[in-house]
């Protein structure tokens, strides 16, 4: 995070714009979700990019460090964005996220710093969440769309 630190330092707490990434964790038809410790509310595992990191690299990051489980991308769900995302700081953003459906590999959930828990619901079971991307991504999913996952050109192509 010291990239968006950074443009803190800068711009303040003024709305930006953000690219974010994450997805559905499915297991025997329902999703993972995480109770995020920055304010409580559920969403999906994911979070901002790194710099010089592509959506799909970012996704299975941000789902291995946030639930533990070692993820594979299935399919892709969309563009979805949070309009007008504000955190605990005030810090506002226009997020802008790329959402995968993924599959587990390996491991079992276990929280981190950014979870106070981490659990499956089924659709009708789903919790009240945050983001209104996270909204679209898990509508997206339980309406059974799974797109073919788009290429990215890399940084590391580059190298």
């Amino acid at each position: 995070m010291d990239y968006v630190k950074s443009i803190r330092s800068a711009v303040g707490s003024q709305k930006i714009i953000l690219n974010a990434t994450g997805g559905v964790i499915a297991r025997g038809g329902r999703i993972l979700l995480q109770r995020r410790s920055d304010n409580g509310k559920w969403g999906l595992p994911g979070g901002i990019l790194e710099l010089n990191e592509t959506y799909r690299e970012g996704a299975v990051r941000e789902m291995t460090e946030e639930t533990g489980l070692e993820v594979k991308l299935e399919g892709f769900l969309g563009i979805f964005h949070n309009h007008d995302m504000i955190w605990p700081n005030g810090d506002r953003a226009h997020v802008i996220g790329a959402y995968y459906i993924a599959s587990i590999v390996s491991g079992e959930p276990r929280t981190d710093e950014e979870s106070l828990e981490l659990r499956f619901f089924a659709e009708n079971e789903l919790p009240e969440l945050f983001a209104e991307d996270h909204r679209a991504a898990v509508k997206a999913f339980f309406s059974g769309v799974c797109l073919p996952i788009p290429e990215e050109n890399s940084a590391k192509a580059n190298e």
